[in-house]
Parts: C-alpha cells; sequence; structure tokens
C-alpha cells in the first residue's frame, strides 16, 4: 500500500492527471540528483515515488 494515501493528496490536487505528471517528475529528480527536501530519516518510504509522494503531502511541492 502507498504511503500516504492518494485520497488525502487529492485534496490538494486538481487532478489524478497533474499528480501524476507531479510525481514523476519530482521522482525522476530526485533520482537524477540524489537532492532530498527533507532528512531521509523524516521519509516512511524508500523509493523516490513515495518520497515524492510524502513531499506533496507536506506541503514543499507547489504546482
Amino acid at each position: 500500500m502507498i504511503y500516504p494515501s492518494i485520497d488525502k493528496i487529492l485534496n490538494t490536487v486538481d487532478s489524478k492527471y497533474i499528480l501524476v505528471h507531479i510525481i514523476s517528475t519530482r521522482s525522476k529528480q530526485i533520482q537524477e540528483t540524489a537532492h532530498y527536501q527533507m532528512s531521509e530519516a523524516e521519509y516512511h518510504c524508500k523509493k523516490e515515488i513515495g518520497r515524492a509522494l510524502e513531499e506533496i503531502e507536506k506541503g514543499l511541492i507547489k504546482y
């Protein structure tokens, strides 16, 4: 199961399509640069997609 729930994130993002675009772009940035907006200990997920979702949930990524 994905953490955080996509239903919670859709309250801040208007569309599922926009959400997918933001997550894919941010996860690619994380893979290429290894730059995180939070400390690695704060993340629940180990994969880049989950970490991008967590950043959106925390309000660190604006679209």
